[in-house]
C-alpha cells in the first residue's frame, strides 16, 4: 500500500484539482471539483482563479452571473459554490441533517415554524420577478412582516430559507451580496440528477474527480451526511471511479491514476479556505499534522491562505503594504532555502494580475 504522504499520492491530488491540466473557462473549475467552500467570496474566486489557464476576475465574476454555477448553503452549513444543476438534489439530501443540527439554535432564537412561514411569505413577496435583495433589506421586509430579525435570526432565517431551496445568493453589487428566489435566479433543468442514489453517486464522482485520491471518509465530512451515505455514493459511482493504485481505501476518477507515476513538482500560491487542504477529513497527505494549527490558528475555522511547494503544504501567506500596492509575506512552517521565496515570485504575480494590483514584493519568514 503507497504511504498517505507518498509523493504519488501528492501528484494525483495536483492533477486531480486541475493544477496541472487548468481549465479553459471557470465553470469547468466549479463542476470538476464538485464544490468549493466559499463563505469568503474573494477567496473562493481565487480558488477558481488559480485552476485557470488564464486566470481572470472578470471570468469567474461571468461564471456566476451565467448562473450556471451558484453560491449556496449545500453541506455542512457553510457557503460554497457549485454547478447549479447539483443544488438542489443535493439540499435534498444534506438540507434536513443540517436543519436538524440547528434546531436547538433555533430554539434558542425562538425561531420557530410560524416565524419561518411569516419571513418566506415577505421573502417571496418581495423578491418574485425577478428581484433582489441585501440581508439588510430582507431584515427590514421581515421586521415589517412581524418577524424579529435583530441578532443572528436574519442569518438563521436565511439560512433556513437557503436549505429548503427558497433562497441561493444572487447578484454581488460590490461586495455587499444579494439574495434571490433559487428558483427564479437559476431554475432547475432537466440535466438535474433525479433520484437519491444518482445524486450521490454524481457528487462522489464530481468529489473524486476533483479531489482525489480520497477515501469514504473523506467524501462522508465533506457533505456532513453518513458514512452509509457515502458508501452508497460510492455503489452509485460505479465505474466512474476507480481505486488509486496501490491504496485500496482511496479513489480516484476512472482513467487518471496515470498521475501514481508521476511527482508533484511546482509552486502554488492559494487562497484562504481552499479545497487543496480544507476538503478533506484526513489533511496528512499533504500536511505535516503538527503544522495543522498553523494553517487553522487556534482552531478557530478560518483557514490561511497556502503556499503549496510540490504538492506539500510548507506555510501560508498574507498581504502588507496597501490595498493597490500590496507586499506578500511568506510564513513558512520551518526553515527553507534561500531561494524557496522566488519559487512563489510567478504564482503571486498571477495572482496580483487576477486581482488587479500591483505586487511590490516578496518576502519570507519563519513562524513554525
Amino acid at each position: 500500500m503507497a504511504p498517505t504522504s507518498s509523493p504519488a499520492l501528492r501528484a494525483a491530488r495536483i492533477q486531480a484539482h486541475g493544477f496541472r491540466s487548468p481549465a479553459g473557462d471557470a465553470v469547468a473549475v466549479v463542476e470538476r471539483l464538485g464544490a468549493l467552500q466559499a463563505q469568503d467570496l474573494g477567496a473562493a474566486k481565487w480558488a477558481i482563479g488559480s485552476r485557470m489557464a488564464e486566470p481572470s476576475m472578470a471570468a469567474v465574476d461571468t461564471a456566476l452571473e451565467s448562473r450556471r454555477v451558484v453560491r449556496s448553503w449545500p453541506m455542512r452549513g457553510t457557503l460554497h459554490v457549485l454547478p447549479s444543476r447539483l443544488l438542489r438534489p443535493v439540499l435534498a439530501i444534506t438540507g434536513p441533517r443540517v436543519l436538524a443540527a440547528a434546531r436547538r439554535r433555533h430554539e434558542q432564537l425562538e425561531l420557530g415554524e410560524a416565524e419561518y412561514r411569516l419571513a418566506r411569505d415577505a421573502a417571496e413577496r418581495l423578491l418574485t420577478g425577478g428581484g433582489s435583495a441585501t440581508r439588510d433589506e430582507l431584515a427590514a421586509t421581515w421586521e415589517a412582516a412581524g418577524v424579529h430579525s435583530g441578532g443572528q435570526r436574519a442569518y438563521h432565517l436565511i439560512g433556513w430559507l437557503a436549505l429548503d431551496g427558497v433562497l441561493c445568493c444572487g447578484p454581488v453589487d460590490g461586495r455587499v451580496q444579494h439574495f434571490a428566489l433559487l428558483d427564479e435566479w437559476a431554475p432547475a433543468g432537466a440535466d438535474e440528477p433525479t433520484e437519491r442514489d444518482q445524486t450521490l453517486g454524481d457528487l462522489f464522482t464530481a468529489y473524486i474527480t476533483g479531489h482525489g485520491p480520497a477515501t469514504i471518509s473523506d467524501f462522508a465530512w465533506w457533505t456532513g451526511l453518513t458514512k452509509a451515505d457515502a458508501k452508497t455514493a460510492l455503489a452509485a459511482a460505479g465505474d466512474r471511479v476507480e481505486p488509486f493504485a496501490g491504496d485500496d481505501d482511496r479513489f480516484m476518477a476512472a482513467g487518471s491514476t496515470d498521475a501514481a507515476a508521476s511527482r508533484p513538482r511546482g509552486a502554488l500560491a492559494l487562497p484562504a479556505f481552499d479545497e487543496y487542504f480544507l476538503g478533506y477529513a484526513d489533511r496528512s497527505p499533504v500536511c505535516e499534522p503538527r503544522y495543522a494549527d498553523l494553517v487553522v490558528p487556534g482552531r478557530n475555522g478560518v483557514f490561511q491562505p497556502l503556499l503549496v511547494l510540490e504538492g506539500r503544504v510548507v506555510g501560508t501567506w498574507r498581504r502588507r503594504g496597501t490595498a493597490t500596492k500590496p507586499r506578500i509575506e511568506l510564513r513558512w512552517f520551518e526553515p527553507m532555502h534561500t531561494t524557496a521565496s522566488d519559487r512563489f515570485i510567478r504564482p503571486l504575480t498571477t495572482w496580483a494580475r487576477f486581482q488587479g494590483v500591483e505586487l511590490q514584493g516578496v518576502e519570507g519568514l519563519v513562524v513554525g
